[in-house]
């Protein structure tokens, strides 16, 4: 039923018909929904208002594979929510600013296409030798909930995966001195949207397969993504060698994450280790006592 031409999203339209790329899609579309159920995305009380999610496309694997399996589970009535892909075009030089408008129209995604040049700013901003992704980031999600207040929609939602939430967390641990990552869902400093990453269980590698296979316009980032050095880019490397000398590394490391025991961390605003207490001393029992035997 999943693969009949009257029975699809247009988005899946041209799925390859093969095992593997069926057992794919089926797999990402589960972990999905997987992590939307987990983190609680959807509010599922029948009497809440219908959620209205912004959801970021930036032409890369990742957010093509978000937006056309968040509108598979719309489609089968998994995914009680409107969605609204959006677009900002940083004003990125060689940007094609019509490969995407093209394709939403061409699939019937509703969309919106923003263009603030937020390039020139950092560019300006940042010293010659410095990585961009920082200014780059804050900039863009300024504008992005700019975006989502004034389309109504309650969730700004992203296309990160497992392994940028793997990622994250080792730059925090080798860099910045803590044990954080990308939440799948947080609240936004001012408390008035939501962010959600609901490929958060989901493998890069698939999120590649998938795009890869659906033929998708793809447009790489030549703003950060043309630096050398990047910190992210070292603990990719890193983590491909540990999943290289032992497959199945990175899901045993973000199962970690999933598990964490603060009595066995060393932070004391999360565990009270003042505040434990021994059990009184027992009074030993004489005749239980096993002699000593010379």
């Amino acid at each position: 039923m999943l693969d009949q031409d009257d029975d699809i999203h247009p988005l899946f339209a041209g799925a390859p018909r093969t095992t593997e790329f069926k057992k794919l899609r089926k797999r990402i579309v589960r972990q999905t929904r997987e992590a939307i159920d987990q983190y609680g995305m959807v509010d599922r009380d029948p009497a809440a208002p219908r959620a209205r999610w912004l959801v970021c496309l930036s032409g890369g694997k990742d957010s093509y594979t978000l937006l056309a399996v968040l509108h598979e589970l719309q489609w089968r009535g998994l995914l009680p929510v409107d969605i609204l892909a959006c677009n900002l075009d940083q004003g990125q030089p060689g940007f094609p600013a019509t490969v995407l408008p093209a394709f939403l129209k061409e699939k019937g995604v509703p969309h919106r296409i923003e263009y603030q040049d937020t390039y020139s700013v950092v560019i300006d901003k940042v010293p010659a030798g410095r990585t961009y992704c920082a200014l780059c980031s804050r900039l863009r999600r300024g504008n992005l909930y700019r975006i989502a207040r004034e389309e109504g929609c309650c969730a700004v939602v992203l296309g990160h995966h497992r392994d940028d939430i793997l990622e994250t967390f080792f730059m925090n641990l080798f860099h910045g001195g803590r044990l954080a990552t990308m939440p799948p869902k947080l609240v936004n400093e001012d408390g008035d949207l939501f962010v959600c990453r609901p490929l958060a269980h989901v493998a890069e590698a698939d999120c590649e397969r998938f795009a890869a296979a659906m033929n998708y316009p793809i447009i790489p980032c030549d703003l950060c993504g043309s630096q050398d050095g990047l910190q992210r880019q070292q603990v990719k490397r890193i983590l491909d060698g540990w999943e290289s000398n032992s497959p199945g590394r990175r899901q045993v490391m973000f199962r970690a994450l999933m598990n964490a025991r603060p009595s066995h961390l060393l932070d004391p605003n999360l565990f009270d280790f003042s505040g434990l207490a021994r059990l009184p001393a027992q009074k030993t029992n004489k005749s239980n006592e096993i002699p000593y035997l010379r």
